[in-house]
């Protein structure tokens, strides 16, 4: 034993002593931000004064795409340094594995402090991104969606830029010497475009370019305050986005589905320590190299299953130097693939490859495009060169096979709440396929994109509370695309919002039919046949929904009260006994127990479990009123008096008061 602490006390100091000489690493990931917006990259519309000022001290990409077009997938890339098909987080809100290369864990593992200022609950590790917090001293995410009232989304589901910074840097006033990992997450450029004053009016004509703005003013705060502190220059900065936004293009409103380069071809910008010139890269790079070129940067090694490239030799080499490490970035091809529209709705997923002059794109209709000649993909070369299509499909595919992880797919089980919160984001989130249209083809998105957009939009008349706007727009939905049982969910859901329950039923019954892991669904069927009163129909409904996962609260109350409803004494008893070891406080199953054991006959048990709701909400006259009926039946007459009595004040009491 002496000899193992002797050689732990020798690494911790070995540690220690690496850390101290390390620099701070600041890693800024711009959420939805397109690269033709950024002046470093030869936009003209001023945007980005703050970044621009970065650019000039830093190594600029000019050519650098992400793996995916979703915010938790390419994140978990940039983090990993690992291709998707590698760390298997596809969708919202799949788990990062323990086991992965990680970023934050590796470097808190050397010494460094590290903290994470997240702006939206898709990265929260309790919503979207779950073991995202992994190797983190602080990881500042905690939305909330349920249970606040009058409050806006910059409350509940993401923060403006302006308050994550100053999250940020209140943990920089708390951090002691030493090397930190700070990644600050900015939302700001995610619909609904929504920037403030005075971004809001003077952009009024481009609501997206006023986030952009706003972005950059916040990112510039960040970079003034890190001056006054003496931190900027010293440290290393990288800042790039996770994606862009399609603003229309091919179709698409926002993002997630198509791989054209409105939405993978983004930002990167790299700043070494000590940095003062800028360098153009013209290199075709990914996002999967970020997490190796942090590490070789600061002396780290990087982790044998990372798949990205270490850009560091890029990014010191002279001007005109012709190394082997450099002549190798020449044409290294680019791959990205989307599989939100697979797992979000049952279409085709994508996969596409840049290489060469071309970009290609895996789908029931395959798509080839000349670059060169065609950057905004709109002639399809694929159905008449097909040798090209054909080799580059190969290529494609010998790519995804290679960079494949082969363990299984994590389960992914979602319960309501976290679909409502992803719903609040525009994002289906199941992890699940929600389409089940019994056809061995998927669609191809091209063919559904327009069904994506309105879905979208849908959602945020959700998060607004226009459920009746809603309606007849899931009305239409639902007659064009029969095999969506996310769609019949929504509808049964913005039935049930607006008291429609006797309609709500045969949809939500449907959308379990099509899908049975739809949990949102099913917990809305079982509440539809409570208020239809079919009560045993709602029993089994919230029985089935718990033998596939147990420990979902909501579905335990409700069954409760199934239970009691339909008079199933037994069942009601030993349901409130099972919430109550979950929650030995929750006045509801005190009172529905009390009055279970007492139609049971057994009016001396009920007795303590009626006291106890009635201590635990000392304004409620219901536990008196059961109470003085029992009393009445024991023959306790004064004790049945005391408790008719205080259940006749309690209930002449004003309602707010109660």
């Amino acid at each position: 034993m002496g000899v193992i602490r002797q050689w732990m006390v020798v690494m911790w100091l070995a540690a220690s002593a690496f850390a101290a000489t390390q620099p701070n690493i600041i890693l800024i990931t711009l959420d939805t931000t397109r690269a033709d917006r950024m002046g470093f990259l030869g936009s003209t519309r001023g945007l980005t004064p703050n970044l621009d000022a970065l650019a000039r001290q830093s190594a600029v990409f000019t050519h650098a795409y992400s793996q995916a077009p979703l915010t938790s997938v390419s994140h978990a890339s940039i983090l990993t340094g690992t291709y998707p098909q590698f760390h298997q987080v596809l969708d919202f809100p799949m788990p990062l594995a323990k086991d992965l290369p990680y970023t934050p864990d590796i470097l808190h593992a050397q010494g460094y402090q590290t903290a994470a200022f997240l702006a939206s609950m898709a990265l929260d590790p309790t919503g979207g991104a779950p073991g995202l917090d992994r190797g983190f001293d602080t990881c500042d995410a905690g939305f909330q969606h349920e249970g606040f009232k009058n409050q806006t989304r910059y409350q509940t589901v993401e923060r403006r830029g302006g308050e994550v910074v100053t999250r940020a840097l209140a943990w920089l006033n708390q951090h002691p010497k030493g090397p930190f990992f700070l990644w600050v997450h900015l939302y700001d450029a995610h619909d609904p475009y929504d920037p403030p004053e005075p971004y809001k009016t003077r952009y009024a004509k481009d609501l997206y370019d006023g986030e952009i703005a706003y972005a950059d003013a916040s990112v510039g705060k960040l970079f003034r305050e890190l001056k006054a502190r003496g931190l900027y220059e010293g440290s290393l900065i990288a800042v790039m986005a996770d994606h862009g936004e399609a603003l229309g293009a091919h179709g698409e409103d926002t993002h997630g589905i198509f791989l054209y380069d409105e939405t993978i071809h983004v930002p990167l910008v790299i700043k070494l320590p000590q940095a003062t010139t800028q360098k153009k890269i013209d290199n075709r790079v990914e996002l999967v190299d970020v997490m190796p070129t942090l590490l070789q940067a600061v002396g780290v090694a990087v982790p044998p299953e990372v798949q990205g490239e270490s850009l560091l030799q890029i990014i010191q080499a002279k001007p005109g130097e012709p190394t082997a490490a450099v002549e190798a970035w020449r044409d290294r091809p680019a791959y990205a693939q989307a599989d939100y529209a697979h797992l979000a709705y049952g279409w085709s997923a994508e996969k596409a490859l840049r290489t060469g002059k071309y970009l290609y794109i895996e789908a029931p209709r395959r798509e080839l495009y000349d670059q060169l000649t065609d950057p905004t993909a709109e002639h399809n070369l694929a159905p008449t060169s097909k040798a090209v299509a054909d080799t580059l499909a190969a290529k494609t595919e010998a790519f995804h096979q290679k960079t494949s992880n082969k363990r299984e797919l994590p389960k992914t089980v979602v319960d309501a709440a976290a679909q409502e919160k992803l719903a609040a984001l525009g994002y289906v989130g199941s992890g699940t396929y929600v389409s089940k249209s019994g056809s061995s083809e998927e669609p191809d998105p091209k063919d559904k994109i327009a069904t994506a957009n309105v879905i979208r939009q849908v959602n945020f008349l959700f998060e607004n509370g226009r459920f009746e706007d809603a309606i007849p727009i899931l009305e239409d939905l639902v007659k064009k695309e029969t095999g969506m049982s996310m769609l019949y969910g929504k509808l049964g859901g913005s039935y049930m919002k607006t008291h429609q329950y006797e309609k709500a039923v045969p949809v939500l019954r449907k959308a379990v039919e099509l899908d049975p892991a739809l949990t949102m669904a099913q917990m809305d069927l079982g509440r539809a046949l409570l208020r239809t009163e079919d009560f045993n129909g709602a029993a089994t409904v919230f029985e089935t929904l718990l033998a596939r996962m147990p420990l979902l609260l909501d579905a335990h109350l409700f069954l409760e009260v199934a239970y009691a409803r339909a008079g199933r004494v037994p069942d009601t008893i030993k349901e409130c006994e099972k919430v109550i070891e979950i929650m030995p406080e929750h006045y509801g199953s005190y009172l529905t127990l009390g009055r279970a054991l007492a139609k049971s006959g057994n009016d001396e048990g009920a007795i303590p479990k009626l006291e106890k709701a009635a201590a635990l909400r000392p304004q409620a006259p219901d536990p008196h009123v059961t109470l003085a009926e029992i009393y009445v039946r024991l023959g306790r007459k004064t004790d049945a008096e005391r408790e008719r009595a205080e259940a006749q004040r309690l209930a002449m009491m004003p309602q707010q008061a109660q």
